[in-house]
């Protein structure tokens, strides 16, 4: 076989290999609760923006490895409008091609081989990914319910004197839990003045139903050792225009930076410019977004307790964590849904062991799909009692 041993033994993404794919599934119409991806379409004036920047000579040609001062500055912009952190457009600023490229190279681009990270459990599958491929050791992170936030007591001494990097992802995917600024705090007060470097999975920044979502460079001396990740697939429904950024410690930045330019040429220049005008005039559209899914959370919870199906609270993101019922595991349930009910969601064990007795519930699907698939869920409240 023509790959290399690393390669190999890193398992293959699960949802690299089952998105798309076709599923045979019971007599009813198929409704997909599987993937994340944005059921809205983007914004006309972004798209349309993106037309006319096709269409500039300037962008049918290599732009700049690190970016356009014009989009490192509307992010800029965005973190201070929104979060009152300051931010260096030069030192403090990674622009990335799609945040998983960047989540995933972190590894490679800070931590040495048989050095320490640890991975929240449950967590997004593709961290695992950028550990392996560094020659790294993962360590489980354990996340619990109800919160799921990190109990940094817990943890053996020897794993935190020898972690290099620590991953944190709120709103979590894929259990909707948020966290807030006194949680940050902790997980920098922890870090402070060791080899550890922290960072934040800020993919679902714009769903935050109860409050809005803090950014862990709210906390005073985070910048010395963390940086946040931000993606605009989400929040503006531009999955496919793969834009993303990283902000913080100056030293993290320039290590990406470095990965980057081994490995890219420079972002598209029409999507920079694309990116660029959806951060600075689309600070309206998060909001839509955010009550739109605060909506869906609201209806599909409210439905399952009033049949007493069991689920994790569902403070922020786009994801419902819901409870296989006794007697099966999430594999299962899976396979029992997509018969019984034709209803396709994810197993959650791929985030983790915390996750072979859940599924995850994406709601990226249109209010009447939702709205099926809820009278659906309320029919195999038997199962549960």
């Amino acid at each position: 076989m023509a790959m290399s041993d690393r390669l190999a033994q890193i398992p293959d993404s699960y949802f690299g290999k089952t998105m798309g794919q076709k599923v045979t599934h019971g007599p009813l119409p198929l409704i997909n609760l599987a993937v994340g991806i944005p059921d809205g379409d983007t914004p006309d004036g972004i798209v349309n923006k993106f037309i006319k920047a096709v269409q500039e000579p300037e962008n049918q040609k290599y732009v700049a490895f690190h970016g356009k001062e014009s989009l490192k500055q509307a992010i800029v912009d965005f973190y201070q409008r929104h979060y009152g952190v300051a931010l260096d457009a030069n030192t403090e600023v990674c622009i990335l091609y799609g945040t998983k490229n960047g989540l995933v190279a972190l590894p490679t681009a800070i931590v040495n081989p048989g050095e320490y990270v640890l991975l929240p459990d449950p967590g997004y599958a593709d961290y695992l990914a950028g550990v392996q491929l560094a020659d790294a050791i993962p360590k489980k992170l354990n996340l619990t319910a109800p919160d799921y936030l990190p109990k940094w007591q817990q943890i053996s001494q020897d794993v935190l004197l020898n972690t290099r990097l620590v991953y944190l992802t709120y709103p979590n995917n894929p259990t909707g839990s948020v966290a807030t600024l006194e949680v940050f705090k902790e997980a920098v007060t922890q870090f402070q003045n060791t080899k550890t470097k922290i960072v934040h999975d800020f993919a679902y920044s714009a769903f935050g139903f109860d409050s809005k979502n803090p950014s862990i460079l709210q906390v005073d001396g985070a910048k010395e050792l963390a940086v946040e990740i931000y993606s605009l697939s989400k929040g503006y429904n531009m999955s496919g225009f793969r834009v993303g950024f990283a902000v913080g410690n100056k030293d993290i930045i320039q290590a990406l930076k470095k990965y980057q330019s081994h490995t890219h040429a420079g972002m598209f220049g029409a999507l920079q410019d694309t990116a660029t005008y959806a951060l600075n005039h689309y600070d309206a559209f998060l909001e839509q977004q955010n009550n739109k899914f605060r909506q869906r959370r609201d209806d599909i919870t409210r439905a399952l307790a009033d049949v007493d199906i069991p689920f994790e609270p569902m403070r922020g993101g786009i994801f419902l964590w819901l409870k296989t019922p006794p007697h099966f595991d999430g594999e299962g349930f899976v396979e029992y849904l997509l018969q019984e009910q034709s209803i396709l969601v994810a197993p959650g064990f791929p985030f983790g062991d915390n996750g072979h007795h859940y599924v995850r519930m994406s709601l990226a699907i249109d209010d009447e799909q939702l709205a099926v698939a809820i009278q659906r869920l309320q029919s195999i409240a038997h199962l549960y009692h």
